[in-house]
């Protein structure tokens, strides 16, 4: 933080001169999320590590189980020659469930679960500020869950890690709510897009992620950018450039009739997701209910994921060599792909449901690719020289079976292109996705999630402003009043007889003309009141207010409550807008908030019934 601040120091003395003012404050916001990106970058390096570790010396070194790597990715260390042990396998997960529990419960409670969804909440709630120590201790967490056989993804805690230390450097930095909250997104772009090297995706799902509806986050999208191409260049520095996948290389489409099975391929995903989330929160809502130290629900987790493994290992822990194998063309039946997917489902409820840490993302991908895969082979066997390579259908899945669980369908397509490095499917992913965004819309396995732009607590404020700038006084004519006016000529005493007998807090003044020439308040006269010595000296030209503030008919609400606020003022002169001689009447603050408050009620109802 010393060099930070530094560095800083030496930008804003560049930006003393006002013809650097625009470059010194870009470089200044560049150098932020290129620390952001580096060390998501770097923490991506770390966990990985940790993970590899992990896998040799808990899932080969004790249980002899070694799963398969994707393409993209090689072992640290050589395998053992353990034997393979189910037994050890039953029990791994729930040691370790129990030592990540220990771990979340006592120091971070807010790191359990899948971590991006606290991320969101951070950003919607909590103006973008996450504690320090949560992407430590979710980091250790995770990698001890995944890594003896529990099941999740690596973006989760990967994302903590890049929000958190966003969220760092803005407090540190005391930057606003505002630009924590971007810092914040951007490191979650930059964790996810290097963990999976997919910097674009990375990018485009830390905006979209924040929302239901098909909305983008539009200014986080480019400190995400920057901030995800420097984290995946300093993971794949360390680890090599290239993609997660490997695809074959004769993935294309050709034929529109394959658009068929897709559709099939997409409602088959959406019910396969839907069963999933029901699964997930069921399973968490179970065990929110027992009526046990919270730091042992892992391990009971563990322990039912270890039941699922003792059967079926291949549903533990990441689950991405499977995938692989079956995109290199082996002869994985439909039956192994069921169970694949379905077993992915409950081990993946069990670890995470239960408290335990890691990503949803992740298994998503193998449950996606699993069930596509499956009706891939399935169309391939009764339509042939339609469904010519059932390889297509694992990568269409694995992007439909995520955007139908996490309502992400544009990040989710590029996402998928990047990790397999195959961009010639991007017309099936297209329909499939959009098909199952559509049908699944309003389920999300990320509850932190809201609706737009309206509901986001970040954005309360300006969506106000928005709504205020829609509305033209022309709007709100019906409720300007003609108020009674007086002559400049009239003397003090001859108004103290009139105030008496109106409730007019504001008194426009006209010429013999009837023009507008000025306005006073109540206030104005107060203190004349007990002045009967001066009464007669005075008329009412001598009360008009210096600064004259009106509005027209032309003017947005904003405009208004904006003059309003200057002085306080509760009732506006409303004059014609090319004559301000010319006066129609006076309008009240209370009318003007009374017909916003009616036309947000009108926005929310439009909303739940569209």
């Amino acid at each position: 933080m010393i060099l930070i601040k530094k560095l800083l120091s030496k930008i804003d003395s560049f930006s003393k001169d006002k013809t650097n003012i625009d470059i010194a404050s870009a470089t200044k916001w560049l150098f932020y999320f290129f620390c952001i990106g580096l060390i998501a970058g770097v923490g991506s390096i770390i966990f990985h590590v940790l993970c590899e570790l992990g896998m040799h010396y808990f899932m080969d070194l004790m249980a002899g189980y070694r799963p398969a790597s994707p393409a993209g990715e090689s072992h640290l260390l050589h395998p053992t020659t353990t034997l393979f042990n189910r037994w050890i396998l039953l029990f791994l997960p729930a040691a370790g469930g129990l030592i990540s529990g220990w771990l979340v419960y006592t120091f971070a409670p807010e790191a359990e679960g899948h971590g991006t969804d606290a991320a969101i909440n951070a950003y919607h709630d909590k103006g973008g500020f996450i504690r320090s120590r949560v992407p430590i201790i979710k980091t250790i967490a995770s990698t001890i869950t995944l890594t003896t056989g529990g099941s999740g993804g690596r973006e989760g805690p990967i994302a903590q890690i890049g929000a958190g230390f966003g969220s760092f450097l803005a407090t540190k930095l005391k930057l606003s709510d505002r630009d924590r909250r971007i810092m914040m997104a951007a490191g979650i772009g930059a964790g996810v897009g290097s963990i999976f090297r997919a910097p674009l995706a990375g990018a485009l799902f830390a905006a979209e992620v924040l929302y239901k509806d098909p909305e983008f986050e539009s200014e986080v999208i480019i400190p995400a950018g920057i901030s995800s191409v420097v984290a995946y260049c300093v993971f794949c520095l360390v680890f090599g450039f290239g993609s997660l996948f490997k695809s074959p290389p004769n993935l294309t489409f050709t034929n529109p009739l394959e658009l068929g099975p897709y559709l099939v391929l997409a409602v088959i995903l959406v019910i396969t997701g839907v069963f999933y989330i029901k699964t997930f929160y069921t399973t968490t809502k179970i065990f929110s209910k027992f009526k046990i130290p919270n730091h042992v629900k892992p391990a009971i987790g563990g322990m039912l994921t270890g039941m699922v493994g003792f059967y079926f290992p291949e549903t533990l822990a990441f689950g991405y060599g499977i995938i692989q194998t079956a995109l290199n063309g082996s002869n994985i039946t439909i039956t192994a792909l069921l169970i694949l997917a379905i077993g992915k489902i409950f081990t993946t409820s069990f670890s995470i449901g239960s408290g335990g840490s890691g990503g949803v993302f992740g298994p998503s991908v193998v449950i996606g690719g699993a069930m596509g895969g499956a009706v891939g082979q399935f169309f391939h066997m009764i339509l042939p020289k339609i469904v010519t390579s059932p390889s297509a259908f694992i990568i269409v899945g694995m992007a439909g079976f995520f955007t139908a669980v996490s309502n992400t369908p544009i990040s989710t397509i590029i996402f998928v292109s990047e990790m397999t490095n195959s961009y010639h499917l991007l017309l099936p992913s297209l329909l499939v996705c959009s098909v199952c965004y559509l049908m699944a819309q309003k389920w999300s396995i990320y509850e932190k999630q809201v609706k737009s732009r309206i509901d986001s607590q970040a954005h309360a404020g300006e969506f106000m402003v928005d709504v205020l700038a829609a509305i033209k006084m022309n709007d709100l004519k019906h409720l300007v009043k003609v108020v009674p006016h007086v002559k400049p000529e009239m003397s003090f005493v001859k108004f103290k007889a009139f105030f008496t007998e109106t409730k007019q807090h504001y008194f426009p003044i006209l010429d013999d003309n009837n023009r507008f020439i000025g306005i006073f308040s109540s206030t104005d006269v107060r203190s004349l009141l007990f002045t009967p010595e001066v009464e007669d000296l005075i008329v009412m030209h001598d009360l008009i207010t210096p600064d004259l503030i009106v509005t027209t008919f032309s003017e947005d609400l904003n405009t208004v409550l904006s003059k309003m606020s200057i002085k306080n003022i509760d009732s506006l002169p409303v004059v014609k807008d090319d004559d301000s001689g010319v006066l129609f009447g006076m309008i009240q603050r209370r009318d003007v908030i009374t017909f916003y408050n009616e036309q947000v009620n009108k926005l929310k109802d439009s909303k739940k019934t569209s």
